[in-house]
């Protein structure tokens, strides 16, 4: 959570993209999401998110809606990331911010996921990508000016680690960008 909040603006009109059970947008103060899984839209729903169930490469939304599009450890389950990326930036103003947090494909974390070493119906179909391919796909949608950093350079689930910049060290990367 801290890795992502360091690039959250105060002022926004945010959403949430793959918002799950409505944990990152309630603490952020984010109030739209959009959760294709109907168990986790009420989840999301009940923490006073306003979920649309559609999928990230369709979002019902006019162009330049937003200021801001989070979406966390969501790349590696779409089926199309770069018309993902590129719905996030059709809805984003001009200005606007894409926060992207993900499993570094290099990290320890993915490498046990990915090695079935650690038992995950979850992951376990999931497709991980390095920050080098996010950011190339997201340049690719009209993004730049891009921001980094890193935590769980040390997996531990009892230690909250402190987010440090950059990536190549740690398993959780977030990148932040902005759309031209």
């Amino acid at each position: 959570m801290l890795a992502v909040k360091q690039f959250i603006p105060v002022a926004k009109e945010g959403i949430e993209i793959g918002v799950g059970s409505g944990r990152f947008a309630s603490q952020l103060g984010i109030k739209k999401g959009i959760e294709p899984a109907p168990d986790m839209a009420q989840l999301a729903r009940s923490r006073g998110i306003e979920v649309d169930e559609r999928i990230a490469e369709n979002l019902p939304y006019a162009g330049e809606q937003f200021n801001l599009v989070l979406m966390v450890t969501i790349d590696c389950f779409l089926n199309n990331i770069e018309k993902a990326y590129s719905e996030a930036s059709r809805v984003l103003k001009s200005g606007g911010q894409i926060v992207v947090g993900f499993l570094d494909k290099n990290g320890e974390t993915a490498r046990k996921y990915k090695s079935k070493k650690v038992k995950s119906s979850v992951y376990k179909q999931a497709h991980f990508h390095s920050p080098e391919e996010m950011v190339s796909m997201l340049m690719k949608a009209g993004f730049g000016r891009f921001e980094f950093c890193q935590t769980l350079l040390v997996p531990d689930p009892e230690k909250v680690e402190t987010p440090v910049p950059g990536y190549g060290k740690g398993s959780f990367v977030v990148v932040s960008g902005i759309k031209s």
